[in-house]
């Protein structure tokens, strides 16, 4: 197994310049820059939808895990439903602890606040994908309204040293419980979405037990023409699972249903688990990824976190054996977990279901 992180393909190039665009929102800026304009077929809602956000369905943990020992569970046999039919729920009694919610809410609008100088300590360096900043192609890419802060939190070894080594200690200590929270949570969420789909927990517990699990966290300020910019482009996760919180309550969230864009309604202290392209594809389909943006406002900064769980590294993916028949031929290819990752962050921006459509078999071959 190679041991290098994953870099960007030449021609990428971290966008720090453009951090200070999105500081002077702090200021008075009142247009917005032409390199954040979208098309407005891309940015509009169809007018019969715009105001009527979408009622995703709710799944109660509690509930799942009570009726999980049944084989024949209500509470199974709807999360199953859930994730072919929509690829996203909000989980509600989720067990993480409101009083480190608001913590981590805390710890992470006081690190936006910090000095541009400050932030700029852990700027995504060249050739990487990891930091503080903004990715770019080339200076005809349309940028997305908003900075973000990825970084690997597993495994271990993996962690850069100058990002979340020297993250302010309070901000460490409080991210480093939330994530291990989230890590239990995952894995018990895959293990359920594994015995739905008769997936095996061995099979689970040997593809993500100790996987690659990495983090984003966003900033999206107020745009004083929110009409003409994109929070975050339109894309599916490439991972296992999503598990995203709100931070501060500010929507934003759209989903794509029936190719058509609608805005999510997320309840209060629920998180949304999105279904990745990893288990759309270790399903063979049966469970689907789903599409989804985020949109901005001229009012209120809105600040998420998500964690995405993958398969360990040393992991081969593809559609589990155990669901191949003859009837139901394989629909995707095999790769290397690595192979899979570096691939995802060299050949492409993030441009709808676009990677998954690679990691499809043409004519069953």
């Amino acid at each position: 197994m190679a041991s290098s992180q994953p870099q960007l393909a030449a021609g990428f190039e971290g966008s720090n310049s453009l951090l200070n665009i999105l500081e002077i929102t702090k200021e008075s800026l009142t247009a917005v820059p032409e390199c954040y304009v979208r098309n407005i077929e891309q940015v509009q809602l169809p007018s019969d939808r715009s105001d009527k956000p979408t009622a995703i369905p709710t799944i109660d943990m509690i509930k799942l895990l009570k009726g999980s020992e049944d084989t024949d569970s209500a509470q199974l046999e709807t999360l199953h439903s859930t994730c072919k039919e929509w690829g996203v729920f909000q989980l509600m009694n989720h067990g993480v602890s409101p009083m480190l919610l608001e913590k981590l809410k805390y710890e992470i609008e006081e690190f936006f606040k910090l000095p541009l100088e400050e932030k700029m300590k852990y700027q995504i360096r060249p050739g990487d994908v990891e930091g503080y900043g903004s990715i770019v192609q080339n200076k005809e890419q349309k940028r997305d309204w908003g900075n973000r802060f990825y970084m690997i939190m597993n495994p271990i070894h993996r962690r850069k040293p100058y990002l979340f080594p020297e993250l302010p200690s309070s901000l460490r200590n409080t991210l480093e419980s939330y994530y291990l929270e989230l890590k239990h949570l995952a894995m018990e969420l895959l293990g359920l979405l594994g015995k739905a789909v008769k997936i095996d927990m061995k099979k689970i517990e040997e593809l993500f037990e100790d996987g690659m699990q990495s983090v984003r966290i966003t900033y999206y300020p107020p745009c004083p023409q929110p009409e003409h910019v994109i929070g975050l482009t339109p894309h599916s996760d490439a991972s296992g699972i999503t598990i995203l919180h709100q931070l501060n309550g500010v929507d934003g969230l759209q989903i794509k249903k029936d190719g058509i864009w609608a805005p999510v309604n997320v309840l209060e202290n629920a998180f949304v688990v999105n279904v990745g392209d990893i288990v759309e594809i270790l399903s063979n389909g049966v469970y689907k990824s789903m599409e989804h943006r985020v949109m901005v406002n001229s009012e209120k900064e809105r600040i998420s976190i998500a964690i995405f769980f993958n398969p360990k590294f040393e992991a081969e993916i593809g559609p589990v054996i155990s669901l191949i028949t003859p009837e139901n031929p394989p629909l995707f290819k095999w790769i290397g977990m690595e192979k899979y990752v570096q691939d995802f962050f060299t050949r492409r921006k993030l441009d709808g279901r676009s990677y998954l459509e690679q990691m499809k078999l043409q004519n069953g071959n």
